[in-house]
């Protein structure tokens, strides 16, 4: 019987036949993943079920990401939690100080998740895996220490919505829009536990890092997974980040979908998405004209490579507005380095931008970038909810690299092609 992405993944880590949506299947995880937040409450679940070691130290990845560097005593307590349980578990892939980054950056770098994996992580945007081509979701931390213990899970066979997106693209308008766009038709409940599978024209053009941006975004629209065909730039990819024997992989011809949502990108303007849900989404110029306080770039969505350069094209030459703070965090350090040997982080400082450690930071209201009340940011992040970035009384709009730097500059949300 013909496979959806999803169910063709899921097929390849379990002994059941996977048959149809609704099934539930048991299968075998690649790589188990939590954070500082989350993972001192995993451990707790760990050890209360009596659990003595992890399935795989290879296999479990605990990264220190969202408060570090340690903004307080409660979070250094935190990070302590998970240290001492890596050591204690000996686990691999535990990461902090100079070598942590955003996990969602972090680990695709490495070539520790990558094309056909099975990936559960104890946060949300877990899924950013599915631009590699993994079926990778998040979990409470219950679940996580489950998977931790056992190496194994369960998963519902999610229904999945096709999403064909073609069309060539204007100046300024890539991956971050159209996943805007998309969440914008559809909702933030319209895929509420569905696979997103993209195909298109525009899908094939995009980098593996574009890739990631949308997959990223599925749970702002309920998503189960967001889930991209590996292909040979899939391959290319994982190859440089270390990894071997991975395979091209694809929905089979025929495959039952829920439903098919058509996306042509060639008239498409930058998107932003406005307070205080991602899904209230609004072509760039229909947000013209409204002051900032704050612009980020950076994030799990839009910190790597690439989105650094966007950014910097917009800034090379020109200086923030007085009245701004611009906030650039590259999503890993070795990113950050490439940053420097492209020149970047000279552009960014010239520009006025106040450049940070690779951190989460300010995306989740953390620290290094809190919004007062009254105050409006721009940022190149995935959730705008109310008291998101700091204040309940503060407002975020969610856009690409070069719309937040552009704004910046301006002072205020501004179309890019208009500086």
């Amino acid at each position: 019987m013909p496979q959806t992405l999803a169910e063709k993944i899921l097929q390849r880590h379990t002994d059941q036949d996977v048959r149809e949506a609704g099934q539930i299947v048991q299968c075998r995880v690649s790589m188990v993943l939590a954070n500082d937040i989350t993972a001192p409450l995993a451990i707790k679940s760990f050890k209360a079920m009596g659990a003595r070691q992890v399935f795989d130290k290879d296999k479990v990845s605990l990264v220190c990401d969202h408060f570090t560097p340690n903004k307080d005593i409660e979070s250094a307590e935190q990070v302590k939690v998970v240290r001492d349980f890596a050591e204690q578990m000996g686990i691999t892939h535990y990461y902090e100080c100079g070598e942590v980054g955003v996990e969602h950056a972090l680990l695709p770098e490495k070539g520790i998740v990558g094309p056909g994996d099975i990936v559960v992580g104890a946060d949300s945007h877990t899924c950013t895996y599915g631009g590699l081509g993994a079926f990778a979701t998040g979990m409470g931390s219950t679940d996580i220490a489950g998977a931790m213990a056992l190496g194994e899970t369960w998963f519902k066979v999610p229904p999945t919505i096709k999403v064909e997106i073609e069309g060539t693209p204007q100046e300024y308008v890539g991956a971050k829009d159209y996943m805007l766009n998309l969440i914008g038709r559809i909702g933030v409940a319209g895929a509420l536990y569905k696979a997103l599978e993209f195909s298109g024209t525009a899908v094939d053009d995009l980098t593996v890092e574009g890739r990631m941006t949308m997959a990223n975004m599925a749970i702002e629209a309920g998503g189960k997974v967001g889930l991209f065909a590996s292909d040979a730039k899939t391959l290319a990819y994982a190859a440089a980040a270390g990894r071997s024997g991975d395979i091209e992989l694809s929905a089979d011809a025929g495959a039952i979908y829920e439903r098919v949502v058509n996306i042509d990108v060639s008239d498409m303007a930058p998107q932003v998405a406005c307070p205080h849900l991602p899904d209230n989404v609004k072509p760039v110029d229909e947000t013209a004209g409204l002051r900032i306080h704050q612009a980020v770039i950076g994030s799990c969505t839009n910190g790597r490579i690439e989105d650094m350069r966007e950014a910097a094209a917009i800034l090379k030459g020109r200086t923030v507005d007085s009245k701004v703070r611009c906030i650039v965090l590259p999503a890993t350090p070795g990113i950050w380095k490439q940053c420097l040997k492209e020149g970047l982080m000279e552009i960014f400082m010239a520009s006025g931008c106040i450049v940070g450690p690779p951190t989460c930071g300010p995306c989740l209201g953390g620290h290094m970038g809190i919004l007062a009340g009254g105050e409006r940011a721009i940022a190149t992040t995935n959730r705008n909810f109310k008291g998101r970035m700091g204040s309940l009384e503060s407002e975020v709009f969610l856009s690409n690299p070069a719309v937040a730097a552009a704004s910046a500059i301006a002072g205020e949300i501004i179309n890019p092609a208009k500086l």
